[in-house]
Order: C-alpha cells, then sequence, then structure tokens
C-alpha cells in the first residue's frame, strides 16, 4: 500500500472519529438521558412502570414550565433567580382570591397578571432601564416574594376551597382522547419536520441528514413511549398538557419569530442589537414578563396538584430550572440554546430526582448531586468555547 494511501485512510478514520466525537457533544444530554433512563430500569423495576413514568411527568411540568421561560431569559445572557417565591406567592394569592369568594375562572387569570406581569414588568424595568445586574435584582425580589407571601399567610398554609381547582394539577384527559391527541401531535410533528426541510432546500441550505435522523428516532421514541404510558394508565395528566402547549409555543417563538431572533442577536451582542434597531429596554422587560408569568402558573398548577398552597412553596426551584437549561445546552453567556434541550435538561432533573427517591437517596445528598451536575454543565460549556 502506497503512503498516499495510508494518509488517505487515516484521513477518513480521523474524519469519522471527528464525526463521532461531534455527534456525542452535541446530544451529550439525550445520551446522559437515555442512559439514567436504563439503568433506573435494572436498578428499580418501579421505575418503568406507566404509573410511575406518569407521575414523573407530571412532577417534571413545574419546573419544565419554569425553563422554558428560563432559556429565554439565559438567551440574553441574563438570570431570574425569583421564579422560586414568585411560585410560593402566586400559589398563596390563587388560594386566598377562592378562600374570600373568587370563581377560580377569575382567580387564576387575576393571580398570574397580579403576580405574573407585576413581577415580572418590576424586574424588567430596573434591569433593563438602569442596566442594574439581573442577579441583583432578582435576587431582592426572591426575598420580597418570600416575604410577601409569609406576610399574607402569617407563615401558615392555605387550604383550596374550589371544587374546581383541584382538576388543573389532578385531572387527566382520557385515555381515548389522550390516544387522538398524540396521534394529532405525532402528525404534526412530522409534518412540521418536513416543512423546514423543504424550507431549507428552497432556500439552498443544506440539510443536516444526521440531525434530522436523530431529531426523527427521538420523537418516534417520544411518542411511543407517551402512548404507552398514557394509554396505560388513566390518560394525559392535564399539567402535562399545558406544558407541552408551553413548550410548542416556546420552541415555535425561538424557531420562527423575528422574536426569538432578537433575543439570540442581543445575548451575542447587546450594542450590536441596539444598533441594528431592536428595543433593547421592550425586549428585556417582555421576557422577564414571560417568566415571572409562567413561574406564576407553575405555582397555580402545584397548588392544585397539593390542594393547597404554603408560603415556602417553590424554594430553590430557581436551582432546578437554571440546572435543566444549563444541562440542555443553553450558553450561560447567552445566544445560544434551544427550548428542546431545555426540555431534555427538565426531564433529565425528573429522571434523576424519581430515581433516587425509588432508590432512597437522602434529600441532602440529592441536592449534592444535582449542584454537581449543574458545575460539571458550567465546565463543559466554558470547555467548548475555549476551542
Amino acid at each position: 500500500m502506497s503512503a498516499d494511501s495510508n494518509v488517505a485512510g487515516v484521513g477518513v478514520n480521523g474524519a469519522k472519529e471527528n464525526h463521532l466525537i461531534n455527534f456525542i457533544k452535541d446530544n451529550a444530554t439525550l445520551i446522559a438521558l437515555i442512559v439514567l433512563v436504563i439503568g433506573l430500569s435494572f436498578a428499580d423495576d418501579a421505575f418503568f412502570t406507566a404509573r410511575n413514568l406518569s407521575n414523573l411527568s407530571r412532577q417534571v411540568t413545574i419546573i419544565g414550565i419554569i425553563a422554558v421561560g428560563m432559556t429565554m431569559v439565559i438567551l440574553i445572557a441574563g438570570i431570574d433567580l425569583s421564579v422560586g417565591s414568585v411560585v410560593g406567592l402566586s400559589a398563596v394569592v390563587c388560594t386566598l382570591m377562592m378562600q374570600y369568594g373568587v370563581p377560580t375562572v377569575i382567580a387564576v387569570p387575576a393571580t398570574l397578571l397580579i403576580v405574573g406581569v407585576g413581577i415580572g414588568a418590576w424586574n424588567g424595568f430596573w434591569i433593563a432601564k438602569f442596566n442594574i445586574p439581573p442577579f441583583i435584582i432578582t435576587l431582592g425580589m426572591l426575598t420580597i416574594g418570600r416575604g410577601l407571601a409569609l406576610t399574607l399567610t402569617n407563615g401558615s398554609s392555605v387550604p383550596v376551597t374550589s371544587k374546581v381547582f383541584p382538576l388543573i394539577g389532578g385531572a387527566y384527559i382520557p385515555p381515548m382522547m389522550s390516544s387522538i391527541v398524540l396521534i394529532v401531535c405525532a402528525a404534526l410533528a412530522v409534518y412540521s419536520i418536513f416543512r423546514d426541510v423543504q424550507q431549507s432546500r428552497a432556500h439552498g441550505v443544506e440539510v443536516n441528514m444526521q440531525e434530522l435522523l436523530v431529531n426523527g428516532a427521538v420523537m418516534i421514541g417520544g411518542f411511543a413511549l407517551a402512548f404507552h404510558v398514557f394509554t396505560s394508565y388513566k390518560g394525559i395528566p392535564v399539567p402535562v398538557a399545558i406544558f407541552a402547549v408551553i413548550a410548542f409555543a416556546g420552541i415555535y417563538t425561538l424557531n420562527s419569530t423575528r422574536f426569538g431572533r432578537r433575543l439570540y442577536a442581543l445575548g451575542g451582542n447587546e450594542d450590536a442589537a441596539r444598533l441594528s434597531g431592536i428595543n433593547v429596554v421592550r425586549t428585556k422587560m417582555i421576557v422577564y414578563t414571560v417568566i415571572s408569568v409562567l413561574s406564576a402558573l407553575a405555582g397555580i398548577i402545584l397548588a392544585s396538584r397539593l390542594n393547597g398552597a404554603s408560603p415556602n412553596l417553590g424554594t430553590m426551584f430557581e436551582l432546578d430550572a437554571i440546572a435543566a437549561v444549563v444541562i440542555g445546552g443553553t450558553s450561560l453567556a447567552g445566544g445560544s440554546g434551544k427550548v428542546s434541550g431545555t426540555i431534555i435538561g427538565a426531564l433529565l432533573i425528573g429522571v434523576l430526582n424519581n430515581g433516587m427517591s425509588l432508590l432512597g437517596v437522602v434529600t441532602f445528598y440529592q441536592l449534592i448531586i444535582k449542584g454537581l451536575i449543574i458545575i460539571l454543565a458550567v465546565w463543559f460549556d466554558v470547555m467548548q468555547k475555549k476551542k
């Protein structure tokens, strides 16, 4: 064999190795999730049952809803530490309203407006208008929100008096209807993929077939698992349906709207975004309002599921939300990330929590493990940027 042939062989093998390494890097979170699920399935027989997976999906929704908003915040190189307090305050405000005779159909949107929009606009105003670091403003609101919740309840829990309210967090879509919903969603997802491919080819953009195949396989596997779980046990939980709508809205917003492109531009270079005509103040205010509204919604769903509200609800939720976003591949430096990655990150955190609980891991150790995962995820992001 000639020297040129040897060089060519080495080049092909090297290209294949680089291709494999890049594939692993791009899908590290998904691979970790699959490995974790398989490992827990062997470690505990109860993990892969339809009942446990259905309960797991409901548990993920709370952090998942917050994490969709947190993705947008981190995309613009911001942070929001007040989300946990917003969860607790919104749960308290909503349940107190119903105690005083306000109907559920009024109490829920009123809470989203008063707590969600109110706190979000407050945070966004100081951050966007006066360039105060978001860490400081949201840290202050974390304390204020928790103090307001404790003040309104005198430090005690508030029971739910409405018979309708518990359905938000505890009801299920019947199995037959769930089957139809999943089939329609799967069809829409397939149509969306084909439409994106056609649009890319029409604009002369090369289609990444590897990424397309991975996304297709994940989608098929996800829908197949969801179909099995939700048709075998009660149906789709209402909170899961709400989370799915919010997740799809987040994906569409970032991928297919001007507002989404502005977030990437703002996170990439704020000065350049301002010079290009983007209204930075308005964009930041919208982003911080969105995450507060989503946090308020998460608090309402949690209070509904627990059939009561405590001023301490939502403690440390900001940790799980930030962990889901960072583990999902969104850069803390801003300008890079996807809601789809955040969903996988939220699932990874949820599976980890569920698995450690089934295996009897002490709560204190669970916090240590999650903290280490965040550090490793940030380290991986920093290493990627140095290359």
